[in-house]
């Protein structure tokens, strides 16, 4: 059975990127958008910029990871798609959930 916290249609990707807001931080940058739904969707990209596919898949579990980390102190009701920089090769999972924590707050979603 498919989760139903992840983001798959072209669609909710395209909807996001067109009607939703983003902010950039030094690690990732947060597209967000409300779905009135009871529950948060997440989608976690990240570009050939990024490097090969062994960087860019260990880009994207440090970002399920620290995303992990924060998601229980966020509303629910919102649609996320969190694409990695080509700053987050090499870096640790610490410093990339400072930077997705940084980037939540600026969004206000999160407040702390």
């Amino acid at each position: 059975m498919l989760k139903k916290n992840v983001l798959r249609k072209k669609s909710d990707f395209s909807s996001i990127y067109n009607k939703g807001k983003s902010v950039g931080d030094r690690f990732v940058v947060l597209f967000y958008r409300k779905n009135n739904l009871p529950y948060n969707r997440t989608g976690f990209l990240a570009s050939k910029k990024v490097g090969n596919s062994v960087k860019r898949n260990r880009a994207r579990r440090l970002m399920r990871e620290s995303y992990r980390h924060i998601q229980d102190g966020l509303p629910c009701g919102y649609d996320f798609i969190i694409i990695a920089r080509n700053t987050i090769d090499g870096k640790k999972c610490s410093e990339v959930e400072k930077s997705l924590i940084s980037a939540f707050r600026r969004t206000g979603v999160l407040k702390k």
